[in-house]
């Protein structure tokens, strides 16, 4: 791919809806089909470039995802952030499926080859569970996959050992059958072999001709720090074969965040309850409290009022992909103790006899404290 984006391939503006994405495809895949232009490598390449740009835009999921982090995010590779990009998907198969059956062969060549591309497995989906120290730090997770994967008795062909394919007797190997309908005729993928143009006359007693078999198998993903709740990653390559050997899809992997003991996340702020005595805020104090990196210390003002939120700069999550960081909100709450005992309650009264205990009625009103209570 070029430095291009998907929209300037198709021409298109970044508020297209679907039916702008699609007309814009039909029109600049026609004008660049191989079977239009031979011998042309460069209408070639266009294609590809054109049919890729499609495949993420026409799919809102993976158009939301390349909106959101652009090529570097769509096209990570190795268990990144994303990486459903690195387009290896069948340009002709985006190409009839737009055009509908049939249309393989609009230019009168080439269409029965193509046709005969093998199905991609399907996509396996699962939810990950992160602490806040794991999304804080970001981090390296194995997981367990069960899925299909390729038969060891035919190697994922789906055939009987020592066999081969027969040509489909439906279409005779077309892919296609063809039918009148008024003034036309019309092509369907023949629903006997689905299109291949073969069939397994013998198929394999293991995986009885489908070449795969119930499995497991384990990956490694780098999960980047600063991620949050119901975003994804995507694992390319790694979900569940295809049949008769088709490629595999992908893993789809939704981050979903434990409920942490001492912190609630605001974006990439984190907040921390800090309960003190009426003491510790009419007198300041210095107290620790607990952070994502471990225990720091943060001093509390005399005077300091309830509700009031101290902030330690740069304690919060970092934002994804960059080195800014979130900070970490402290809220005071004054305890009040529920049982006392008589001295207790004796030094309370003896204190409540002085003026400057009291509510001063020239205070600041409640919504102006409001205003100042962020420091």
């Amino acid at each position: 791919m070029s430095e291009e984006d998907y929209y300037s391939i198709l021409g298109i503006g970044r508020n297209a809806d679907q039916n702008e994405i699609k007309k814009a495809y039909r029109k600049l895949a026609m004008e660049n089909h191989p079977d239009r232009n031979p011998g042309d490598k460069s209408a070639e390449e266009r294609f590809k470039r054109i049919s890729e740009a499609y495949a993420i835009l026409a799919d809102p999921q993976k158009r939301a995802e390349y909106d959101r982090f652009g090529k570097a995010g769509a096209r990570g590779a190795g268990g990144g952030f994303s990486s459903y990009g690195g387009f290896s998907g069948d340009p002709f198969d985006i190409f009839r499926e737009v055009f509908g059956g049939g249309f393989g062969d609009i230019f009168g060549m080439g269409g029965a080859q193509r046709r005969s591309a093998k199905r991609r497995g399907a996509d396996l989906q699962l939810r990950l569970e992160l602490a806040l120290e794991e999304i804080s730090q970001g981090v390296k997770k194995k997981i367990k996959l069960k899925k299909q994967v390729a038969c060891d008795t035919c190697d994922g062909s789906g055939l009987s050992p020592g066999t081969s394919k027969v040509t489909c007797p439906a279409c005779q190997g077309q892919g296609e059958v063809a039918y009148r309908q008024g003034f036309f005729t019309v092509s369907q993928t023949c629903q006997r072999c689905n299109g291949e143009g073969q069939i397994i006359d013998k198929p394999c007693p293991t995986c009885h001709g489908d070449g795969r078999v119930r499995g497991e198998s384990y990956i490694e993903i780098d999960v980047p720090a600063g991620i949050a709740e119901g975003q994804y990653l995507t694992v390319r390559g790694e979900g569940n074969v295809g049949p008769r050997g088709g490629p595999q899809g992908d893993v789809l992997i939704i981050i979903e965040e434990k409920k942490h003991s001492d912190f609630e996340r605001h974006g990439d702020d984190i907040v921390y309850h800090l309960h003190l005595s009426f003491p510790q805020v009419a007198l300041g104090d210095e107290v620790e409290v607990p952070t994502l990196d471990g225990k720091a210390k943060i001093s509390i003002p005399a005077g300091t009022q309830g509700g009031k939120i101290l902030r330690m700069k740069g304690k919060g999550i970092p934002h994804l992909n960059s080195y800014k960081k979130g900070d970490e909100l402290i809220k005071v709450h004054v305890w009040t103790p529920s049982k006392i005992g008589a001295k207790e309650k004796a030094l309370l009264k003896e204190l409540a006899t002085f003026e400057s205990i009291n509510p001063n009625k020239e205070d600041k009103s409640f919504f102006e404290r409001m205003k100042e209570a962020i420091l």
